[in-house]
């Protein structure tokens, strides 16, 4: 079992966000002791998938219905599989838009870096668009949906 302070320092999470999700109703099973929170591994688990979700940009609603599917039994596990579903096509599309994020400054550092080489920037002007180095060209590519 652990305090509020442990889990709080556990999960680098202030304790009255902690108190919050408690009040939602996020930790249905937590015990207390003279008025004292105490968090089992079950609560420590439930956290885990709490932050995983909010890190994937859900709210707190959205959330607190994954834990009352949860709390209803194997009767959800269809509704459970089709959340999850939904949130991994949610990731995989800002993952593709980080990575195209990413090709760009990846870019612009090695057009920068030819700039400064160079003393300017007209010798990549005019390998733009579609003479760049082969990887260049890639990353340029992807950056600009092509």
């Amino acid at each position: 079992m652990y305090t509020i302070g442990q889990v709080s320092e556990m999960f680098h999470l202030p304790i009255s966000t902690l108190r919050y999700y408690d009040k939602e109703g996020l930790f249905p099973e937590l015990k207390r002791t003279s008025g004292i929170r105490r968090f089992s591994e079950n609560e420590i688990e439930r956290l885990h998938i709490i932050e995983c979700l909010k890190k994937s940009g859900l709210e707190i609603k959205e959330i607190k219905q994954f834990m009352i599917w949860c709390a209803q039994g194997s009767s959800t596990y269809f509704l459970r599989h089709e959340f999850f579903l939904k949130q991994e096509k949610n990731m995989e599309a800002e993952l593709t838009q980080m990575q195209k994020t990413m090709a760009m400054i990846r870019y612009k550092c090695w057009y920068y870096e030819q700039a400064i080489l160079h003393g300017n920037e007209d010798y990549v002007r005019e390998l733009l668009p579609d003479q760049l180095p082969k990887e260049i060209q890639k990353l340029y590519d992807f950056a600009h949906g092509k």
